[in-house]
């Protein structure tokens, strides 16, 4: 099943701080901050929303279609998708802008200093569903905030279901926002942060929330994750990890494996139980798309974690 994956893409540019930011920045001279770090390691990762899940997709051997509007330095990246042989139909460059990026400062203790630069992903607004005729399914995650609602509302009026994941975009939207995403939306997919602020700008009950929806998943890191369906809850276990290496993208790996069941027309408990996996598997990396399993090989680990075959 093709799936219109609608979001950011994004790089991340790490730098390893060899030393404790505490030991270089005055508390009481901190209305005056000038501060410099000479970094002993740098890395640029490939990102964003829908480049995340479109990896973990394709690993899969689904069928991704990204839809993302990118700026005029994505050449590596854009080399990177061919490589991997995903589609770039619907990728938009915006000319003069840069693609999202960010620039993280980490020390010994994990602090992190970040500065975030949305650029071509404010222009998200521009793509059109419609454009991808051929696909059956779609997702709507974190990307420019009129992108968002523009793409939520073009699924329903063309009748593609799809799963709403608002994740770190939640905070710009209101209670009505919202809303509207769950009345158009088949499903949605939140950690538990997530839920309870979707629960406070709405004024809903979480349990309210989830009758708008087929089905209503809500992640709960180490403690597996929850998904309700028809008045009831199915918990899903998670699965330990290899190593805690890194979060970053778990929740977009999770959700490819979300996507990969839904397509499959699976079982909620299976469908669960393979996002599960896929979280747990790109933890034990750093970034986002760092990762590489082949299909069989994550048919094994779903084995071995759960003792039945991934295909039953």
């Amino acid at each position: 099943m093709k799936t219109l994956i609608c979001g950011s893409m994004a790089y991340d540019t790490i730098m390893v701080f060899e030393d404790r930011f505490q030991n270089h920045i005055l508390p009481e001279k901190i209305h005056i901050l000038s501060v410099a770090f000479l970094v002993s390691e740098l890395r640029r990762d490939y990102r964003g929303t829908a480049g995340n899940i479109a990896y973990n997709l394709k690993m899969l051997e689904g069928e991704p279609l990204i839809m993302a509007t990118v700026g005029h330095d994505f050449s590596d990246y854009r080399q990177r998708l061919a490589d991997l042989n995903i589609p770039q139909t619907y990728i938009r460059e915006v000319a003069d802008v840069f693609t999202a990026q960010a620039f993280i400062t980490t020390d010994l203790d994990d602090n992190q200093i970040t500065a975030f630069h949305p650029g071509a992903m404010n222009y998200a607004h521009l793509n059109q569903v419609s454009d991808a005729g051929e696909v059956q399914f779609g997702i709507v995650a974190p990307d420019g905030r009129e992108g968002m609602l523009l793409h939520a509302r073009q699924f329903r009026e063309l009748g593609i279901p799809f799963l709403f994941d608002p994740g770190q975009g939640l905070p710009m939207f209101s209670g009505p926002d919202i809303l509207e995403f769950l009345d158009h939306a088949s499903y949605f997919a939140v950690n538990d942060y997530e839920a309870q602020l979707m629960a406070e700008k709405t004024g809903l009950s979480f349990e309210q929330l989830a009758g708008r929806v087929k089905a209503a998943i809500v992640t709960r890191g180490a403690e597996g994750s929850m998904i309700h369906v028809n008045g009831s809850v199915i918990h899903i276990p998670a699965v330990h990890p290899e190593r805690i290496e890194d979060p970053t993208g778990c929740g977009d790996a999770y959700r490819a494996g979300l996507i990969y069941g839904i397509s499959k027309g699976w079982p909620w408990a299976l469908t669960g139980r393979l996002a599960s996996l896929m979280g747990s598997i790109k933890i034990a990396h750093r970034g986002g798309q760092n990762h590489q399993l082949t299909r069989v090989e994550i048919a094994n680990r779903f084995e071995q974690a759960f003792g039945i075959p991934l295909d039953s």
